[in-house]
């Protein structure tokens, strides 16, 4: 069955990678703040990342402390939510998303030595950026892929191809959904190399999903791994809490919806990640059952994700045991 992996803090939006033999996750902290919560997630006041390594799935898992705080971020506003991490020649990458002082979201990087940081914030977000969950592919080990986007809290609904509109709100049901956004990263991993771009999840009949298909549009949460050859893309239907894939044959995409890897969860948005360690792949997600519900106090988990012959990720039930 899928385990939780901490129990003395509240954890969630796990990024897991291998270094250097090692699982290295990378999860926001929830915080008890006291604010009501809200559909803009409000609640979520996070202050601070935690880094967490194991030697083994199922061995000790060690709290390497805080790696970066919102204080030491020089143009921080507050809350900092989902991150993920690349690494490149010597050096550890962490984008994060963090509202500047503004009260909008951009995308920063910090730097470090090690994975377990602590990580040093660069002096101002991403030129360019906006909106929260930020992911990194490393593809064919030199190309580097960011993509990102969530809607409602996160603020992607008020952008229209790049930039910030007026009124803003999602698409009727009709219209295509609107899309989270893939952007080349600079050789310094400190940039975008270009424009960012929409990643387009088609249907069966090769037509973009449409904003009223919330159990197979994209919400927030991406992820992009490679299996055989195939990009998959996996991400968080939000308000129905689906975790969903589609595959494509490039990092762009556009990417074909292919099914559900978890049923709904104890809580909302099944935000996640997918590592392959020692030749099994593992989905790390979060739940609120330690909190007893409570969507602004999460957990994070691991259990094992499974392929069918086809290539196709055979479907996990949320809230039920499954295999890990």
């Amino acid at each position: 069955m899928a385990k939780h992996l901490i129990k003395n803090i509240y954890t969630a939006d796990p990024s897991a990678h291998v270094f250097n033999g090692k699982i290295y996750i990378y999860p926001s902290h929830d915080i008890e703040s006291g604010i009501p919560e809200n559909d803009n997630g409000d609640h979520f006041n996070m202050r601070d990342y935690h880094v967490f390594s194991m030697e083994s799935i199922d061995g000790k898992i060690t709290d390497h402390g805080v790696a970066l705080h919102v204080k030491d971020i020089p143009w921080a506003g507050r809350q900092l939510w989902d991150c993920d991490v690349a690494y490149k020649d010597g050096k550890y990458f962490l984008y994060f998303s963090l509202k500047d002082k503004n009260d909008i979201f951009r995308i920063g990087v910090a730097v470090s030595d090690k994975p377990e940081g602590p990580f040093v914030a660069v002096s101002d977000p991403i030129k360019g950026s906006y909106s929260i969950d930020p992911a990194v592919l490393e593809d064919n080990e030199k190309d580097y892929y960011i993509y990102f986007g969530g809607l409602w809290g996160g603020q992607l609904h008020r952008y229209r191809n790049n930039k910030a509109i007026e009124n803003p709100a999602e698409p009727a049901d009709a219209e295509p959904a609107l899309c989270a956004k893939v952007a080349k990263l600079s050789d310094d991993m400190l940039e975008f190399a270009e424009e960012p771009r929409d990643v387009v999840i088609l249907d069966e009949n090769g037509e973009p999903l449409k904003a009223g298909d919330h159990d197979r549009r994209y919400f927030e949460g991406p992820w992009m791994h490679k299996n055989n050859g195939k990009y998959y893309f996996s991400y968080s239907t939000g308000d129905t809490h689906y975790l969903c894939y589609a595959i494509g044959d490039n990092p762009y995409g556009p990417f074909t919806y292919a099914g559900i890897i978890l049923t709904p969860v104890v809580g909302w948005t099944t935000h996640h990640s997918i590592c392959e360690f020692k030749g099994e792949w593992y989905l790390f997600h979060h739940d609120s059952v330690l909190s007893g519900g409570k969507t602004w106090l999460r957990s994070i988990k691991v259990g094992e994700l499974e392929y069918n012959e086809d290539g196709t990720i055979k479907t996990m039930e949320g809230k039920t045991p499954w295999k890990g």
